[in-house]
């Protein structure tokens, strides 16, 4: 049994499979061959410029060092519509030992897995006799609560501070990637999968063939895997760029996922829209060869609203770069403006997505002077890139800003109220995506455009 060791993020994300990268190096739009389908990549989707990996938080002592940069640029191929990042680095630089993310610092995200258990049980039959796997299991989040109801389970997670944490809650963890190999160990072990989970993973993997074919091979004939991922409509409509960083492989639209899962032997038969994330979706499969799953309508249903929000016309992802522009410009003339004001704007939440904004946007501590959060992990570090320090979320009140900016804005609901002591002292909560709002005293989102208050 390895030690536990401290823990990270407030997000969802995962890695799994252990393939590498489609190409190495810096790769021109038309060189780099889609990760799915293979065929060749011309249109840009976004170019948010460059920045280091979103999770390589910096200690006190590598501020003297260098920082590798990357370049951030995702296409979208044509062909099965699959949006991906270009590929410029080797996930292993990405997903090492030290990788600082772990899933339980989000009391929302919780109660979502623990309502999704009690859905899986009442809807599948689980029970004692059963066996789960979830792909990418983090710190055991989720099959604690399939463990407390009785239901044998196992995780797999490459990261092996996440994986330490969950075998700390007597969690049966692997620690390794996914791919067919271990699918086929765990098959030859009798280990097949009633039910196989992977929350927010897919993003995170650079071979989405071979992942997917690891789950057809350990999923037993009739049962069912289960996927949760942001959806791209939500992300193209929502402005949501501060979801796109290296660690992201791909995104998702459903009929990019289908056409994945039937290339490897799976099927979706049912598809649920959630409020995580800014908008994901959870889709149902089965085997291709088995089939016990009549389709349901909310796979066509998806699908059709998909292609009247021009999910399958090339115009609609060239107009998103001029979109997110803005949203940049907003957020650096607001603080610009409370700078010269003399007001003082700090950050909560030293989340992924808070660096790809910060990073795209070229904000530095002398606007942003630091960054609070409630996971010890991260305090007394430094954001990557623009090395904002990470504090304890004590130091809000201790230093009472004027405006706090929520950077993970999925979660303004649930920090709107964990935060609201700020009102006190006259503190207003500011979010800048998909526009530049501030929430007032009587719990309402209004846009403030960028304009000084």
């Amino acid at each position: 049994m390895l030690n536990p060791s401290p823990t990270l993020p407030v997000e969802q994300p995962r890695l799994i499979s252990a393939s590498p990268i489609g190409s190495s190096g810096a790769a021109g739009p038309a060189s780099m061959p889609c990760r799915l389908c293979g065929s060749p990549l011309s249109r840009v989707f976004t170019d948010l410029g460059g920045c280091p990996p979103s999770n390589a938080y910096l200690s006190a002592e590598q501020l003297s060092g260098p920082e590798p940069w990357y370049p951030l640029r995702v296409m979208v191929c044509e062909t099965c519509w699959l949006v991906q990042t270009e590929d410029t680095v080797d996930f292993r630089e990405l997903f090492t030992d030290g990788y600082a993310y772990l899933s339980s610092f989000s009391d929302s995200w919780l109660r979502h897995c623990r309502d999704y258990t009690s859905m899986a049980i009442g809807r599948f039959g689980l029970d004692g006799s059963s066996h789960v796997v979830e792909v990418a299991s983090n710190d055991g989040y989720l099959l604690q609560y399939f463990r407390s109801a009785g239901i044998p389970c196992l995780g797999v997670e490459p990261t092996r501070l996440a994986a330490e944490a969950a075998r700390e809650k007597g969690i049966p963890t692997l620690i390794r990637f996914f791919d067919p190999a271990l699918a086929r160990e765990l098959q030859n072990d009798g280990r097949e999968a009633d039910l196989m989970i992977g929350n927010n993973v897919l993003a995170h993997v650079p071979d989405l063939n071979a992942f997917l074919t690891g789950f057809r091979i350990l999923l037993k004939p009739g049962g069912t895997a289960t996927f949760e991922f942001p959806h791209l409509l939500r992300l193209i409509e929502g402005l949501q760029f501060d979801t796109i960083y290296h660690e992201h492989f791909s995104y998702f639209s459903l009929h990019a996922v289908k056409a994945a899962l039937e290339r490897n032997g799976l099927e979706p038969y049912d598809v649920e829209e959630l409020p995580t994330h800014g908008g994901s979706l959870r889709i149902y499969c089965q085997r291709s060869d088995t089939s016990p799953h009549r389709i349901r309508q909310g796979v066509k249903s998806i699908l059709a609203t998909e292609a009247a929000g021009g999910l399958l016309r090339g115009e609609t992802y060239s107009n998103f770069q001029g979109r997110i522009d803005s949203i940049k410009l907003d957020l650096l003339s607001f603080l610009i403006d409370q700078k010269r004001l003399g007001k003082t704007v700090a950050g909560y939440g030293a989340a992924a997505k808070a660096n790809t904004l910060l990073n795209f946007a070229g904000i530095r501590s002398d606007l942003l002077p630091f960054i609070a959060d409630r996971n010890p992990a991260k305090i007394g570090h430094y954001m990557p890139g623009n090395r904002i320090p990470i504090v304890a979320e004590t130091e809000i009140d201790r230093r009472r800003p004027d405006y706090l900016l929520l950077l993970p804005w999925n979660l303004k609901v649930e920090l709107s109220g964990q935060l609201g002591y700020v009102h006190a002292w006259g503190g207003r909560l500011v979010v800048a995506s998909p526009a530049l709002a501030m929430y007032d005293q009587n719990g309402y989102w209004t846009s403030i455009q960028g304009r000084p208050r």
